[in-house]
């Protein structure tokens, strides 16, 4: 790999000799402009705005421009006499755990490559102490005309070095987050943590760039003289927006989930031990109730369950029947006394009819 920078590392008194190889690359697919009518090719010319003429790449130098437009020439030589002490230097300046960097910090990646035969040493040493220590290493070297920070960690038996931001370019996130105060249930966190466990980990290596696979295609179908196949849809504009019933959501994702990890889809609800919760009755609903106008035993319990509404409907019409039933032998009782009440002059009046006077004396 071909080096971008040449210099040293400063660990105290021991100076490494280092290159600097940048430790990744870009694998996106740059288009060019051309011009739709002719398929012309469009470039960019630097023209001068005082004088309008192009201007090669050797009479161009660096300006800086002040807040009312105009322009102070800074020449190589100016940046030259500045006091960089890291122009040639990565300068270690301090020892840190490796949590303490915040990732937000990071920027781009390199490998630090030993620099002839009397480097091997001094690098293996700071490689292996980097290794005990369980710590990175805190450095300022300077890259492309400016002084930045970096870390420098041990990747396999390489050291690598991290661009670093400074603190003060890091932004706060004002405004970023939810406004107002958003509440979590307990269900619901359990059926995101089920989501969580049935996704699991996967090989980062196994990870691909689908959409430039498919940029890479079409290009080679149109460059074939071919029509470029028909790629399927995504999702539709707009969806993956506003969650109606994230609950729902939550229990479709982990079935989903668990289909794609080869396993067969379960039903809805399982998966997960969701803590049940107590859903609200539909407004104008009555409560079943039991002769009397007392609640049942079923709907006053708590749980809400398919069994529950079940149990209470059989309790209800089974004391509804024993009720009718009481009712109807009230009735038939009442009837018969009625009827005996009738009865009762009138047997009375026949009783008086033939019972004989007794006759008296002379």
């Amino acid at each position: 790999m071909r080096s971008i920078w040449n210099g040293a590392i400063s660990f105290g008194l021991v100076s490494i000799p280092i290159k600097l190889v940048n430790a990744t690359e870009s694998h996106s697919i740059s288009f060019r402009q051309i011009h739709v009518g002719d398929g012309g090719r469009v470039r960019y010319r630097k023209v001068c705005e005082l004088d309008g003429e192009e201007v090669p790449t050797a009479e161009i130098g660096k300006g800086y421009e002040e807040a009312d437009g105009s322009i102070i020439p800074i020449t190589d030589e100016d940046l030259a006499q500045l006091p960089i002490a890291t122009a040639k230097t990565i300068e270690i300046v301090s020892f840190v755990p490796a949590d303490q960097i915040d990732p937000l910090q990071m920027d781009a990646a390199y490998y630090l490559a030993a620099s002839g035969a009397t480097a091997a040493k001094p690098y293996t040493l700071l490689r292996e102490a980097l290794k005990r220590s369980r710590k990175v290493a805190i450095a300022k070297y300077a890259l492309r005309g400016r002084e930045r920070l970096g870390m420098l960690r041990v990747v396999d038996d390489v050291i690598a070095m991290h661009g670093l931001l400074w603190p003060d370019e890091i932004r706060v996130p004002e405004g970023v987050a939810p406004e107002g105060e958003v509440s979590v249930r307990e269900a619901e966190l359990d059926l995101a943590d089920a989501l969580m466990a049935t996704l699991g980990e996967v090989e980062m290596d196994s990870l691909r760039d689908g959409y430039r696979e498919a940029v890479e295609a079409m290009i080679a179908a149109k460059a074939g003289g071919g029509e470029p196949g028909v790629v399927p849809a995504g999702p539709a504009e707009g969806a993956g927006g506003q969650v109606i019933d994230l609950m729902a959501a939550l229990e479709s994702s982990v079935r989903a989930a668990k289909a794609s990890r080869g396993g067969a889809p379960e039903a809805e609800g399982a998966g997960a031990e969701v803590t049940p919760i107590r859903r609200k009755k539909a407004v104008g609903a009555a409560a079943p109730k039991a002769v009397g106008g007392k609640k049942s035993t079923a709907s006053a319990a708590s749980g809400g369950g398919r069994g529950g509404a079940a149990g209470a409907a059989k309790k209800s019409t089974a004391a509804a029947a024993a009720a009718k039933k009481k009712a109807a032998a009230a009735a038939a009782k009442k009837t018969a006394s009625g009827k005996a009440a009738e009865a009762k002059p009138v047997r009375a009046a026949a009783k008086k009819a033939v019972t004989p006077r007794k006759r008296s004396s002379a």
